[in-house]
């Protein structure tokens, strides 16, 4: 099924916008129509009001005299134009003026109005006529009449029709000029957006450190502009660390790679005894382990980043978890005269017990390979708001601050000059910081006074683990 493209902001407005003009142009058109046609029958109205009045004071003065109803009262209402009349007794005998059978027909279903308002007429048609009229009685001192006024509509709905027409052209021009008006008007006002768009499409990934200035902008487009700034910090960001994990994973691999190379190209420069070939394979195979070391790590990190390290939760305590470590790196820190030391407790936690140690046992081999000949290296346990806290520290040389916050990034070394000197690649704190992330905590890092900290704080309860740094 082909997906449908989203409707342009412009079309947008200009269809609400047409829509809001139609039917306010309907609105108005019919407001005014209904106001000409009630004009128009208050009119009819009062020239009908003075017909029978000019009748009623006739029939008044002159009752049921044949001759001046048939010749002279016509007459008398001559200055009306369009009108008719007939007057009837209360037998239905036609006294003036003669009518034809058409409007004598449609009078007589008509019921007597006690008055002449624009209220109490009625339209009705005569062949190709329209007539607008009231009947009514007319009491003298002879008797009741029965008097029909009516006047010929067709002026007026000559003028209605005519004027529709007119004002329908009138309504239509200025929809369009106003649509044209509001076409325009969206027009420029996407003039800031469409510059928001010139911006960011000179963005590159040679001047990810560009921003976009929110100040410059309408106030509708500042927090697109800054989202936007956010999105381009992260980018240039995560670009940055990409650029450097490739030179650095290229610097890690290059360095055991070339060792094995010059230890074979040396050795097979001419014959050896079996005992060089032997201490040959031995240092190889030391190269190669530090390698496979190396992509498993990678290939954890990769895992955590896409959020397949899932932690399954058991009840540990903490104390019996530190004592196990201390037993393992027992016999490396008493070759380096160093001191384990722990100091105080906190309750059960819910971790993973494979991934919290390799997490320590990470901060632990950290701590022991920078730590000079008869020093210590101290694990304190402590809870602060409902939060578990372990801090692994050790005397040693100051970490500058600027290096800090880089200490977990994949192989950054505060010390480059002593990266060669150490058997890690450089990975092992990214990996404890995404276990602690795992577990819904966080790690950081501080070094002043001759003593580097690292800090764990973890929830005391159990929580929902998720993946990922």
């Amino acid at each position: 099924m082909i997906k449908r493209r989203p409707m342009s902001l412009t079309l947008r407005v200009l269809l609400f916008v047409s829509l809001v003009i139609g039917l306010g142009f309907l609105l108005i058109a019919s407001l005014i129509m209904r106001s000409i046609e009630h004009h128009f029958a208050e009119q009819d109205a009062g020239e009908l009001n003075a017909i029978v009045h000019v009748i009623s004071a006739a029939l008044q003065q002159h009752g049921a005299d044949g001759d001046f109803l048939s010749a002279e009262l016509p007459a008398l209402v001559a200055g009306h134009h369009g009108t008719r009349f007939e007057i009837r007794d209360m037998n239905g005998l036609l006294l003036a003026p003669a009518s034809d059978d058409g409007f004598a027909t449609a009078a007589a279903l008509l019921n007597p109005a006690t008055g002449v308002t624009a209220a109490t007429l009625h339209v009705w048609q005569q062949g190709d006529q329209t007539f607008r009229g009231v009947v009514t009685r007319v009491q003298t001192g002879e008797g009741l009449y029965r008097v029909t006024a009516a006047i010929n509509m067709g002026f007026h709905l000559q003028f209605l029709r005519s004027f529709r027409d007119s004002l329908w052209l009138i309504l239509l021009v200025t929809g369009v000029l106003t649509l044209l008006a509001a076409a325009f008007a969206v027009y420029q006002g996407h003039l800031p957006l469409r510059g928001l768009i010139r911006s960011m499409q000179q963005i590159q990934t040679s001047n990810l450190d560009v921003r976009i200035d929110p100040q410059t902008l309408p106030s509708e487009l500042r927090g697109l502009a800054n989202s936007f700034n956010t999105m381009l910090a992260r980018l240039q960001q995560g670009f940055e660390q990409l650029t450097h994990f490739s030179s650095d994973i290229a610097h890690e691999l290059r360095t055991p790679l070339t060792s094995l190379m010059t230890q074979i190209q040396v050795t097979l420069s001419k014959p050896r005894d079996a005992g060089t070939y032997r201490e040959l394979m031995y240092s190889s195979l030391e190269e190669l382990e530090r390698l496979s070391k190396m992509v498993a790590d990678m290939l954890w990190l990769a895992k955590s980043d896409n959020q397949l390290i899932q932690p399954q939760l058991s009840e540990l305590n903490m104390h019996d978890e530190i004592q196990d470590l201390f037993e393992f790196f027992e016999a490396l820190a008493a070759e380096k005269l160093i001191t384990l030391q722990q100091q105080g407790s906190v309750s059960p936690l819910k971790a993973d017990r494979g991934l919290l140690r390799r997490a320590l046992s990470n901060l632990l081999s950290n701590a022991l390979r920078y730590t000079p000949a008869g020093g210590y290296v101290s694990v304190q346990l402590s809870e602060e708001n409902g939060r578990v806290l372990i801090r692994v520290s050790n005397p040693g040389d100051d970490i500058a601050p600027q290096h800090l916050p880089k200490l977990f990034d994949r192989f950054y070394r505060a010390d480059p000059a002593r990266s060669r000197q150490s058997e890690g690649a450089g990975l092992g704190l990214a990996i404890t910081r995404s276990i602690i992330h795992a577990h819904g905590g966080d790690i950081r890092a501080s070094s002043g006074a001759g003593l580097t900290c690292f800090t764990i704080t973890l929830p005391a309860a159990a929580a929902e683990p998720h993946s990922g740094q």
